[in-house]
């Protein structure tokens, strides 16, 4: 069988495609250190959240940002149309430790985005995304979100500054 030089070139530039392109994918799932948020925050009940009652609630504390042995751990309320803490008071967090952000919501499906960094969840009712993240430099980052969640979707943001670490205060805020 015949095959005309021309379609070999081609058959050989599809398959270098081909493999570029996997590779691509293959960079993108290990490379710059991209995860999934998996199901390790657990879940909650999305009407106690709502009514407040965080002493009820094995895995998630009341909103605010507390300093541990491990980091600093940061718990955030979405809610229609603010984060909670967030909005009206901006998340201040270390730079060079380790920030543990849980989330959730009590009312329709959020998404948590800090613009500029690779910091990207999903917010759904009842179930508490935690995802892990190290700021190496000090600066402002938005908190937007990227899942339409009603008429008022747009005006969703908020903020998280960080700090040096000499300046963190630690604790609750």
């Amino acid at each position: 069988m015949h095959v005309h030089r021309f379609e070999r070139l081609w058959f050989g530039a599809s398959l270098v495609l081909v493999v570029a392109f996997i590779g691509t994918i293959i960079y993108g799932a290990v490379g710059p250190g991209i995860a999934m948020v998996d199901d390790s925050g657990g879940t909650v009940d999305p009407s106690v959240i709502a009514d407040g009652d965080y002493e009820s609630v094995d895995n998630f504390r009341e909103p605010g940002v507390y300093d541990t042995e491990d980091g600093v751990d940061v718990y955030v309320v979405a809610r229609q149309y603010l984060f909670q803490p967030g909005t009206s008071e901006a998340i201040r967090v270390p730079a060079g430790e380790p920030v543990t952000f849980h989330v959730t919501t009590p009312d329709v499906t959020h998404g948590f985005n800090l613009a500029g960094t690779n910091v990207n969840s999903m917010v759904i009712p009842g179930q508490i995304a935690e995802f892990t993240v190290t700021f190496d430099e000090t600066g402002k980052y938005g908190i937007v979100c990227h899942e339409y969640c009603g008429s008022g979707h747009h005006t969703m943001e908020g903020q998280v500054v960080v700090v040096e670490e000499s300046a963190f205060d630690g604790g609750e805020n």
